[in-house]
């Protein structure tokens, strides 16, 4: 297994958040984690990420628990819903600071750049990106230092039906390419589309653990309609 999430449990003020959940994730796997809001998904991710410390409970990527923070980014990259860049800065810019972060050559920025179609927008300042050019900026700065896991919450919210096919092809080209992929989504569309495996959460707890097709035949399905 490539990772491994031990009892991870966040509970906030208002008794929402994520009870103690468990699993495993084989590498290459393409997984859903699905749900209504609320439910916990973004949390998982971003404890995964290392963004929110559990209140209890580890994750460990080939191994190594995450809480070491300079293993972090050599192994996860998460691209949240609304991007972490900096709005007031151009592309490149933005590029060069996580860079130098991640402790990446900046010849690497120039492979994103045009791996990505950023090439005529590398002057841009990312406020003046459209909500589809952000995302895009936001996926290759998570690419820049080329981690194996790849996780995105809600990677196609707010986008128009083009942009949306153009996220789905590069999660299909990275799946392809080997990495091991984690998205939150409370699309059908999207579960049956991408995933290879779904996870599903409901009021903080894990409900469903199986593959699409099975999801779509299950109780939970029936009852909570995500």
């Amino acid at each position: 297994m490539q990772i491994e999430i031990h009892n991870l449990t966040k509970v906030y003020k208002e008794n929402r958040g994520l009870l103690p959940v468990r699993f495993d994730v084989d590498k290459g796997e393409l997984i859903a984690v699905i749900g209504h809001n609320g439910a916990g998904k973004s949390t998982l991710l971003k404890m995964v990420a290392n963004w929110h410390l559990p209140d209890s409970g580890y994750v460990m990527v080939d191994g190594i628990n995450i809480t070491n923070r300079s293993v972090v980014v050599r192994k996860i990259g998460f691209v949240p819903e609304v991007p972490n860049l900096f709005d007031f800065f151009s592309v490149e810019y933005n590029f060069k600071l996580f860079a130098r972060l991640f402790h990446v050559p900046f010849a690497r920025i120039e492979e994103i750049l045009k791996e990505f179609d950023l090439l005529p927008f590398r002057k841009s300042k990312v406020q003046d990106l459209s909500k589809g050019l952000r995302q895009r900026v936001s996926i290759g700065r998570t690419l820049l230092a080329d981690p194996p896991v790849l996780l995105f919450d809600e990677p196609t919210s707010g986008l128009d039906f083009e942009m949306t096919r153009e996220i789905y092809r590069m999660l299909h080209e990275f799946h392809t390419s080997g990495k091991t992929i984690i998205f939150t989504s409370h699309r059908p569309e999207e579960i049956k589309t991408l995933a290879t495996r779904v996870i599903m959460l409901h009021r903080g707890q894990m409900v469903f653990d199986g593959s699409p097709e099975e999801y779509f035949l299950s109780e939970p399905y029936e009852k909570l309609c995500v």
